[in-house]
């Protein structure tokens, strides 16, 4: 059991902080400020590897493990939450081409996905398909060569700018065993986008709803199986989990190191405010949790890594710990920058807004608890 990072990961680290500090962190004040999405410099990390990091080495990927990738967007992240948490979607989204796409789909889309030449999104939430992501009603019916599809999706990240989606729609009965997965061309007919959502944080990034009216998927499009979708949606959200969780890792690392310069410049009553044991105390509460933290979710990266049993269990205890953790460490941070904290002059208010939402997406903390108490009270459990 070693804690260490090995001379790759090192390497690797050093290059996404590289990255973030020159191409990420020097404008994301600016781009939330304007929502603006910075596909030219989402291209550039593309240029990297960074977009398609663990995708195979096939097409084009840098085919790295799920520990590395962690390393790597908790390093980018600390430039841009938001940027970066879309960067880990559109890995998600090249993966799954390339592990369960047909040659066609893979080779339509794949090698251009990979260097971020193209861009994707994931498509699951409906309006009214939220947590129960089984009870999903977009269709896709089989009509010859192709499959037809219609219904609608909301919350999707890059939305309206990217080139390619993953959608999952529902070809059988009921339930899970009833949704397939597909490789949809964004500008397909009969596709159209709703308005950008004006949110809380994650600005830099476009969320917008979609609409599906009798959409032509070609059959050869499927991915995997019918009937495989649910299973390649939750393998897809057991990494996604890892990722949500160091990206909310990467911004609290942000906020201490931020913190910890201004208390060592802030006076008040004749002493720096890192000459106060009150603060001391916090500062030293803040670390020890995100270590804590990050170690937790390089831990379920390694397991997800290893094909191991209990790794969704893991991944889903990363999440909930490291975004709850993540949020909290933010806005304590905010705290010791006092009424600073509070205006946009400092970064410490879009750490927090940005970090919000972590705990939401890629499945609620409290769906989270349910993935963990099941596997805990499971007839015949052992310890974890």
């Amino acid at each position: 059991m070693n804690f260490e990072l090995n001379e790759d990961q090192v390497a690797f680290a050093d290059m996404a902080r590289a990255f973030a500090q020159n191409e990420l962190e020097p404008h994301a004040a600016e781009w939330d400020q304007t929502s603006f999405f910075p596909v030219d410099v989402i291209r550039k990390a593309g240029e990297l590897g960074f977009c398609s990091l663990y995708a195979p080495e096939s097409v084009g990927g840098l085919g790295l493990s799920r520990l590395d990738a962690s390393i790597i967007f908790e390093q980018l992240s600390m430039g841009c939450t938001s940027t970066t948490a879309y960067l880990t979607i559109h890995n998600m989204v090249t993966w799954m081409l390339a592990d369960f796409g047909t040659p066609e789909a893979v080779e339509q889309w794949g090698a251009r996905l990979a260097t971020g030449e193209l861009l994707g999104s994931y498509c699951l939430t409906e309006p009214n398909s939220g947590s129960d992501a089984a009870s999903l009603k977009t269709t896709a019916k089989r009509d010859g060569d192709h499959y037809v599809l219609t219904g609608s999706k909301m919350f999707i990240s890059g939305a309206g700018s990217t080139d390619f989606l993953v959608v999952m729609a529902r070809t059988g009965g009921e339930g899970a065993s009833g949704v397939s997965a597909f490789a949809v061309d964004a500008k397909s007919d009969g596709i159209s986008y709703g308005r950008k959502e004006e949110k809380m944080g994650w600005n830099s990034q476009p969320t917008r709803m979609i609409t599906f009216e009798d959409v032509r998927v070609p059959a050869n499009h499927l991915l995997g199986n019918e009937g495989d979708g649910f299973k390649i949606a939750m393998k897809g959200l057991d990494g996604g989990r890892i990722n949500i969780a160091t990206c909310s890792i990467g911004t609290a690392q942000q906020a201490i190191n931020k913190a910890r310069e201004y208390m060592r410049e802030r006076k008040q009553f004749g002493k720096h405010l890192a000459e106060f044991q009150a603060l001391q105390f916090r500062l030293a509460d803040m670390v020890t949790e995100l270590v804590a933290a990050r170690q937790l979710v390089r831990m379920a990266a390694t397991k997800l890594d290893a094909g191991h049993a209990d790794a969704p269990t893991y991944c889903a205890m990363a999440k909930r710990f490291a975004t709850d953790v993540g949020f909290k460490v933010c806005d304590e941070a905010l705290q010791l920058y006092g009424g600073n904290g509070y205006i946009k002059e400092y970064p410490m208010e879009r750490y927090v807004r940005d970090t919000r939402v972590h705990r939401i997406l890629e499945g609620t903390n409290e769906i989270m608890r349910l993935i963990i108490s099941r596997r805990v009270l499971a007839d015949g459990a052992t310890e974890l």
